[in-house]
């Protein structure tokens, strides 16, 4: 018997990562991981399921004027993204980039 109160997974996700608070809290921990076990491929589908759930790979494609199927390459770990990829990937989404010093707790500002 299937409980019909139950969703997917992936469809939990998708709605969850249309929120921008939850991606970017979400995209935080993909890096938070990234910089302590450097699985790119981890990293890159945390990206992807963000830009799945914000309208998909196509759109993102179109947004970011970047073929499509360099995308898909791009999320299977098929290439490596340039810095000014990912950037352009990011910022379609809604993203940037900030720096934040590991080395001192105290502000640098």
């Amino acid at each position: 018997m299937t409980n019909k109160n139950l969703v997917s997974w992936d469809d939990y996700m998708d709605k969850t990562l249309q929120d921008d608070c939850e991606a970017t809290a979400y995209l935080e921990l993909a890096i938070e991981e990234y910089q302590q076990d450097g699985d790119t491929k981890a990293f890159m589908r945390a990206i992807q399921r963000v830009a799945e759930a914000k309208g998909g790979i196509s759109k993102l494609a179109q947004e970011t004027k970047l073929n499509r199927q360099n995308l898909y390459r791009i999320f299977s770990n098929k290439t490596s993204p340039r810095f000014d990829t990912l950037t352009k990937i990011l910022r379609a989404l809604g993203f940037t980039f900030s720096l934040k010093s590991f080395k001192t707790s105290e502000s640098c500002a």
